[in-house]
């Protein structure tokens, strides 16, 4: 696997195509500890200690955990990798392949599209969330897995709950704009685990709905801090932690990794489970050129990464893929030290490009996943080795 990353830190490529970035809603003024005066360099003071686990022999996919670094591709995982002084989470992966991005009606795809061909196993159009690409609703591998093959199911994010990546796995609409619309689609969308930011479209309505009190009713334990997740009961958890997407990483804390760790427990059960994380927020700081925000969600997800690694090698029947909807700010690694953990970098976008982005498999049915593929075959890959 070293091999592998040692490859990427020289796979910086010409970004060949711009859009105009996303709007992005959350305050970015904090970060009192880390000093990022800076854009395009980083100095981590503290490497993090990273796991070491071994693949399992079991041929079984039970269940599945879905991981999403939202715009991570080479690049980042390279950056992050000397900012970390040479080591990842990551690294355990043992097998490694491609993503290629493209939507049936653009080059460079979106979150929405991008998402969605993973879920479902279909390429879209660009826009459109758990749609085929002439507006029929999908069902995607996490619903699919609660219909036939009685799994739970789970989605833990840091963005909005009804933004594009969650929402591709669980619901369904022709826009991301919808934001109300399809947050209010949970309500009958029967995930039992569900976490992340986004409290203003449930219960800050224009219709008047309260969705969080709709979810209680329905047997769901609300949790809206991070000291409250590892302790809450039940077998349906609904986690709402802001009123848009949550804090940066390092204000937030270990959201992620909390939920996580939650979901696993509430999850798991001898029919097995279908959960999504993702690091979402990735994807902002490269919409915004900045390099040390960007590793700090990076590492946020490594770090689960590792925790999920270590769960899913006891277990010894889980499949843990990690792979992107799209690559994000033509990010190039341009120097840096390995041994002082620091990096230089250069973006040269504000938006997404069509760079591939990578494929990383862990347990049962890895191998499938080694090569070149279409996004829509990622998703195709998943539901063959669920059906076996």
């Amino acid at each position: 696997m070293k091999k592998i990353l040692y490859i990427l830190l020289a796979l910086c490529a010409f970004q060949a195509y711009a859009q105009t970035p996303e709007s992005l809603d959350r305050d970015r003024s904090k970060y009192a500890t880390y000093s990022f005066s800076k854009d395009d360099q980083y100095k981590v003071e503290t490497p993090y200690q990273t796991v070491s686990v071994k693949q399992p022999e079991g041929k079984k996919v039970k269940n599945v955990i879905f991981m999403i670094g939202d715009g991570t591709g080479l690049s980042q995982w390279s950056v992050g990798w000397v900012a970390n002084g040479g080591a990842l989470n990551i690294e355990n992966m043992p097998v490694a392949g491609y993503s290629i991005t493209t939507t049936t009606d653009r080059l460079i795809t979106d979150s929405c599209a991008g998402g969605t061909a993973l879920a479902i196993g279909k390429k879209t159009k660009y826009g459109y969330i758990g749609l085929g690409p002439d507006g029929e609703v999908v069902e995607s591998n996490l619903q699919w897995g609660k219909r036939v093959k009685g799994m739970k199911t789970g989605v833990t994010v840091t963005c909005r709950i009804n933004d594009a990546t969650p929402a591709d796995f669980c619901i369904h609409g022709p826009s991301r704009r919808d934001e109300e619309g399809l947050a209010a689609q949970y309500v009958d969308a029967d995930v039992d685990f569900i976490s992340g930011g986004g409290t203003h479209f449930w219960n800050q309505r224009s219709d008047g709905r309260n969705l969080i009190d709709e979810m209680k009713a329905k047997g769901y334990t609300y949790v809206d801090k991070l000291e409250d997740i590892a302790g809450a009961e039940g077998d349906k958890f609904l986690g709402l932690y802001d009123e848009y997407d949550l804090e940066p990483s390092l204000d937030r804390g270990p959201v992620l990794m909390e939920s996580t760790l939650k979901a696993l427990q509430v999850l798991d059960n001898e029919k097995g489970f279908f959960l999504m994380v993702e690091g979402s927020q990735i994807d902002d700081w490269c919409h915004r050129n900045k390099v040390g925000h960007m590793c700090e969600e990076l590492f946020d997800f490594d770090k689960v990464i590792g925790a999920v690694l270590e769960w899913a090698e006891k277990d010894g029947q889980t499949l843990v893929v990690v792979t992107a909807d799209h690559n994000t700010g033509g990010l190039t690694l341009l120097k840096g030290s390995i041994e002082d953990h620091e990096v230089k970098v250069h973006f040269s976008t504000g938006g997404h490009d069509g760079i591939v982005v990578p494929v990383f498999a862990y347990g049962p049915g890895a191998e499938a996943f080694a090569g070149v593929h279409d996004n829509s075959e990622i998703g195709q890959i998943v539901r063959k080795l669920m059906s076996e």
